[in-house]
Parts: structure tokens; C-alpha cells; sequence
């Protein structure tokens, strides 16, 4: 229903390659915020920028729910999955997510610890973005910590990535969590890329939360643990701990910088490199 209507209203022509791409998120990306129901079928409205790199790389398809009524995740194997600062996951979806990415799919994962995008809905609407990503659970069985300085200063800001620079705003910073949720943090890590650390870990076995004889993610970081690249069984995961590159913003600049360095992650998140 979702991809039917996107298809309706987009303007984009065909996607230049064949791969499907699954989009799952709380940020108004396909739909936009609106007031009512005409305001948000309005022929009028303005595509969200974001989409015409996810139609450029592949078959766009809108994500109700990441477990269908098989219980699978409604994507093929060798598939990109795009979750950006999603709802909380059912346990149901959880296991969906996890069985996919490790049977081949390909996840870029935008999780914000502190949200900064505005919102012309009130805190407690449930058309207001998730605030705070809630994805412990999946994260620990994956090996993964966000983690979130309270105290860092708040302003946009770039960081330097393997894909371009990346702006940032009350960004997380992940790490790996070894078995039982306590594993060495970035201090440790070694390598450097420029002026952010780089380093490759893998957490073990039985991450916390996961099942006993569950592998998780080897994983290499950049800039500070902004971001991360991860191995997980025949899959891969891109996780990034801010969601300031999807907003939407007013100067020209900025919203080229975040066109090609949000077409890059597609891209590298795509083949897995």
C-alpha cells in the first residue's frame, strides 16, 4: 500500500538498477508532517530530498513493519535496508532483522540517541520522530553499544568518513560490547584516519541479549565511533549514531554536502565495502 502510493506521487523516473531497497522509519521521509490527511495528499508537497538518492540506487519500497506474516523480513536476501531512527522494534521484528542481515541483507542504520530534527508535533504525538532510538536489545545481540555524552556541546558539526563528511549534531558513538555487554571502548581501539581513530574489533560470541552459539559483528570504526561497519554472518551493517544528515536543510551548501555523502552510504552500504 505504502510503495503503491509513493509510486503514485512520486515524479522520479525508474531506478536505474534492479536492487530493492527497503526504507523503515519515524522520520518524515516519505510521508513528510502534515497537520491533516489533505495537507499530506496534497499534489503540491515537496519530496523529501533524501529520496531521489534511494530511487537512483535501487527499487524503493516503504516498510510497514521489518516482520511479515511469515515472520520473515519482507525483503530479499543481498537486499539494502535502510532503518533510520526507527520505532522500537517488536520482538518479533527483532529476530526478523537479525535472521535477515545474517542470511546476506545489507542494513544502513541511522540510530540517534539524541534527536535533533525539528517537529511541528508536540512530545507525545505519535506523528513526532522518535526521539531516542531504542535499539538495545538488537544492538547487544549484534555486539554493539550506542552510547551518548550528555555533555557534549550542541551545533552542527562535520565529521570526516570514508564517504565524505558527515554533519552531526548530540551525535552517539558506538563501540563494541564483548559478550557480556562490557568489551574494550574506542580508547582501545588502534588505528588512526586522519584526525578521527579508526579500528577493527570483534566482539566475540553471545553478545548480550543474543542466544548461545550466536556470532556478532567484527567491526571497524570511524570518526570516534560515529560510525561503524560491520560483518555479520553473510550480511553487512552501517551504523551511524546521528540522524542530522537526513534533515532537511534551508541553504543550498549544506543540502548538496548531504545529497552525495547520503548517496555514498547507499552506495558503500550496498556492496558492503
Amino acid at each position: 500500500m505504502l510503495a503503491a502510493t509513493l509510486t503514485s506521487c512520486g515524479e522520479s523516473a525508474a531506478p536505474r538498477r534492479d536492487r530493492a531497497i527497503g526504507l523503515y522509519t519515524s522520520l518524515p521521509i516519505v510521508w513528510g508532517e502534515s497537520g491533516d490527511v489533505r495537507e499530506l495528499l496534497a499534489p503540491e508537497r515537496a519530496r523529501h530530498w533524501a529520496l531521489a538518492p534511494l530511487d537512483e540506487a535501487g527499487r524503493l519500497t516503504p516498510l510497514d513493519t521489518l516482520a511479515g506474516p511469515n515472520g520473515r523480513l519482507p525483503l530479499p536476501s543481498g537486499a539494502l535496508l535502510v532503518l533510520a531512527q526507527p520505532r522500537p522494534l517488536s520482538p518479533q521484528e527483532n529476530v526478523a532483522l537479525d535472521r535477515w542481515v545474517r542470511e546476506g541483507g545489507h542494513l544502513l542504520l541511522f540510530a540517534d540517541p539524541m534527536l535533533t530534527m525539528p517537529s511541528r508535533h508536540a512530545l507525545g504525538d505519535p506523528r513526532r520522530p522518535q526521539d531516542m532510538v531504542l535499539l538495545s536489545p538488537i544492538l547487544a545481540h549484534w555486539g554493539l553499544a550506542l552510547e551518548f555524552d550528555a555533555g557534549q556541546r550542541a551545533g552542527e558539526r562535520l565529521v570526516r568518513t570514508s564517504a565524505g563528511p558527515l554533519p552531526v549534531n548530540l551525535a552517539g558513538r558506538f563501540r563494541a560490547s564483548g559478550n557480556s555487554g562490557e568489551g574494550p571502548s574506542s580508547s582501545g581501539i588502534s588505528g588512526k584516519a586522519g584526525s578521527d581513530g579508526d579500528g577493527a574489533v570483534s566482539a566475540g560470541k553471545s553478545g548480550t541479549g543474543g542466544k548461545s552459539g550466536d556470532e556478532t559483528a567484527s567491526c571497524l570504526f570511524e570518526a570516534d565511533g560515529v560510525l561503524a561497519r560491520c560483518r555479520l554472518g553473510k550480511g553487512r551493517i552501517m551504523a551511524i549514531s546521528d540522524a542530522a544528515l537526513l534533515e532537511d536543510p534551508e541553504d543550498v551548501p549544506s543540502l548538496d554536502l548531504r545529497r552525495k555523502t547520503f548517496a555514498r552510504l547507499i552506495e558503500q552500504a550496498k556492496s558492503g565495502d
